[in-house]
């Protein structure tokens, strides 16, 4: 079952094996507490992937130390062979949009399939840890110009997943991928991590850092977070 609400989440068993996709940003980082907190060993996974804003892996490695994980890996793989987006290109990132201008079609920061890649080397690890649960924190309410963050994305994925691994097509285990956050607003976000104790200041969320890390505070995601805070007061 995809979309899990965040009452399910908080029913697994203590230690159960779990992978989850973790970029050092706000939303992820808020689903690593949720994860922590139900119970799971968190093995988090955080991809080098030629990103412009690769300040996001060095709070990937904060934050997953900060909460314990039971293990960390940084895959290094590289998106900007292939280019197509502002994140692993020279293409300018969008500044100072407004939300209905956000909402207009598919924005040049989406790096194309990029949670399909994500989700894939989720899945292989998941094989080999016996891990049954993928972990991601797409959100498709505040924001839904990315067509890998649907729940129809989610849903499909998850049923490749288990015509594609050996336990799925031995019938021994199901995977499931969970997207607790994926119909909450970035302010109700925000607040389930305040409740559990994320520190949002070791996150980052800006597509277009400053080289020692600053958020330039005028992308699309920069904005979105700073709405997302200014809603919760």
């Amino acid at each position: 079952m995809s979309g899990v609400s965040l009452a399910t989440l908080a029913t697994v068993p203590a230690g159960t094996p779990g992978v989850l996709l973790l970029s050092g940003g706000l939303d992820s980082t808020t689903l690593l507490a949720l994860a922590t907190r139900a119970g799971y060993a968190v093995n988090a996974l955080t991809f080098r992937y030629g990103q412009r804003h690769g300040v996001e892996i060095e709070r990937a490695r904060t934050v997953a130390a900060r909460w314990r994980v039971a293990r960390h890996v940084v895959a290094d793989i590289d998106l900007r062979l292939f280019g197509g987006s502002a994140l692993t290109s020279d293409v300018a990132v969008p500044k100072d949009r407004d939300a209905a201008t956000m909402a207009e079609g598919i924005p040049i920061t989406y790096v194309p399939a990029r949670n399909t890649i994500f989700l894939s080397f989720a899945l292989a690890w998941a094989e080999v840890l016996g891990a049954t649960d993928l972990l991601i924190g797409v959100n498709a309410l505040d924001y839904s110009g990315y067509p890998d963050c649907r729940p129809e994305y989610i849903a499909a994925y998850e049923a490749m997943a288990n015509l594609a691994t050996r336990a799925g097509v031995e019938g021994t285990a199901r995977t499931r991928i969970l997207t607790p956050l994926i119909a909450l607003s970035k302010a109700d976000i925000i607040r389930t991590g305040l409740a559990l104790g994320v520190d949002y200041d070791e996150t980052i969320s800006c597509y277009d850092p400053s080289p020692a890390g600053v958020p330039c505070g005028h992308c699309d995601a920069c904005v979105l977070r700073a709405k997302g805070f200014a809603e919760v007061g």
